[in-house]
């Protein structure tokens, strides 16, 4: 999809973040909005802010992990803009604890938010793309937690393998059927988001308190934290979502040197030997 000026974007998690980057460079490039995200005084200031600077934009109150609502959603994009060309299913959330230790809930919503938020997405706009015959492209926000493996992190790590592939396998159903829609993921590095503060969307309850982790889980937190901190930009992320949908590339990953830790792991599966431990 090359030419964007006058198409429609819809874009979750977009009140801040990627979700929000992407949506300001598209709106750069002439296209039109229909934002998506949980927060909904984020999402309305964004919306707001967005259209002082001239967007076209409409936002919507949705959680991704509730079909109905995507569907919501993508009945109020075909009705106010009578098309879809682009989809951009970004909306994630994290928790960080060892695997023996994260509960039904934390799997629940981990898996709610990063792989049916983005499979009611496809599930939603696609049909009614696909049937109306334009060029588009969809795109759903991994990371390298989906090419890699991060310790105390199996929830989101699996969230993240599995939006992988589900958007492999999705490129392979749409070249088939030789459709005009392209498919990419994105799998960033550290960005600098609040990914790391999600579960203020969670109840007090549900919430994994950093002081209850043993040793090893809460020193790794704290090390996210900091990498977050020393993210690039979200706009840079945002560029590179934008260029790859142009260019109609599927990997889009945003650090250069990802590529080794992904190398490593594939060495590590043909040398048959134990799973490298990979800094990002």
């Amino acid at each position: 999809m090359k030419e964007f000026e006058g198409k429609v974007a819809v874009i979750t998690g977009a009140a801040e973040g990627i979700g929000r980057a992407i949506a300001e460079e598209a709106a750069a490039r002439g296209m039109k909005l229909v934002l998506a995200d949980i927060d909904a005084a984020k999402l309305d200031a964004a919306t707001a802010e967005l259209r002082a600077k001239g967007a076209d934009a409409d936002g919507l109150r949705t959680d991704v992990a509730k079909p109905s609502q995507v569907d919501d959603l993508a009945d109020l994009a075909f009705a106010r803009f009578g098309r879809v060309h682009l989809v951009v299913a970004n909306a994630g959330v994290a928790c960080a604890k060892p695997v023996w230790e994260t509960t039904p809930g934390d799997w629940e919503w981990v898996m709610g938010v990063n792989l049916y938020g983005v499979t009611n997405a496809l599930r939603a706009f696609l049909p009614r793309m696909l049937s109306g015959g334009e060029e588009g492209h969809v795109v759903a926000t991994a990371s390298m937690a989906g090419l890699l493996s991060l310790p105390s992190m199996a929830a989101y790590n699996a969230s993240k393998h599995a939006v992988v592939t589900v958007m492999e396998g999705l490129h392979h159903d749409l070249a088939l059927r030789k459709a005009a829609i392209g498919a990419s993921v994105l799998c960033p590095s550290w960005v600098k988001t609040r990914i790391s503060l999600s579960e203020r969307n969670r109840t007090a309850g549900e919430v994994t308190r950093v002081e209850s982790l043993d040793p090893v889980a809460a020193k790794l937190v704290g090390a996210v934290h900091e990498a977050v901190a020393g993210g690039i930009e979200p706009a840079a992320a945002a560029r590179a979502v934008i260029e790859a949908v142009a260019a109609n590339r599927f990997y889009i990953l945003t650090h250069g040197n990802s590529k080794s830790g992904v190398k490593a792991r594939l060495e590590d599966i043909l040398q048959d030997r134990l799973p490298t431990l990979v800094r990002l």
